[in-house]
């Protein structure tokens, strides 16, 4: 596991890796990876915060832990690398943006650039045991990624938080909401997709941005075979 945060988050979050769960934590993880394969690599469990700085976090969309299939997980919430099938969930976000915005369905899903324009994309927890899902729910990373949350809401500059399914909307009580807009919603999960599909999240995301007078985002995915 990564020893250091990416300098942009290291002052609001540094002291958070000297504390004793965290050692724990991580102790837990490097056990975790002498006996089964573990997503994301070392190298990718910071992979959101080093995608989005903390002073350029626009919207932060909350997932769960990661993807825990070969070669999907790689530490940005939804988002799997370029060649890899989209997920479920992932072509629901996808089926949604069609409908509300009209942008085609791309060819991969890799949200690459939905962080680089300052979607921090975090998961609740940040690394999993292959083929079992939430297998590290419990161990120390809720407690990290909830000094993530409160860290945004601490900022002077607002932020749109999405929060999708009852799992994130638990969070609900480490926002400022006050000064921060929050939206709810069902999750994009097959199981809830009836709920997600049609409740037009992309607009009132737009809307909140725009108000909070930053840059809009662009939430078009290039497709693959057109960056060949």
């Amino acid at each position: 596991m990564p020893s250091m945060l990416p300098d942009s988050w290291e002052t609001a979050l540094g002291e958070e890796l000297d504390k004793p769960y965290f050692q724990q934590l991580t102790d837990f993880v490097e056990d975790e990876r002498r006996e089964h394969r573990i997503f994301p690599p070392r190298d990718e469990v910071f992979a959101a915060l080093e995608a989005t700085p903390f002073d350029r976090v626009k919207v932060l969309i909350l997932g769960q832990d990661p993807y825990h299939g070969e070669g999907q997980g790689h530490g940005l919430c939804f988002s799997v690398r370029p060649g890899v099938k989209t997920p479920p969930s992932l072509r629901n976000i996808f089926k949604e943006l069609r409908d509300e915005l009209g942008y085609p369905m791309p060819d991969n899903g890799y949200l690459m650039p939905w962080a680089e324009q300052g979607v921090l994309l975090l998961n609740a927890v940040l690394t999993v045991r292959e083929g079992e899902a939430n297998s590290h729910k419990g161990k120390g990373w809720e407690r990290f990624t909830d000094a993530v949350i409160s860290a945004v809401s601490d900022r002077p500059d607002p932020a749109v938080f999405v929060l999708w399914g009852n799992y994130a909307k638990k969070k609900l009580p480490l926002i400022d909401t006050a000064r921060h807009t929050v939206i709810q919603g069902a999750h994009p999960s097959p199981l809830s997709a009836k709920l997600f599909l049609g409740s037009r999240p992309f607009g009132q995301m737009d809307e909140a941005v725009k108000k909070q007078g930053h840059d809009p985002i662009d939430w078009r995915i290039p497709d693959l075979k057109a960056t060949a």
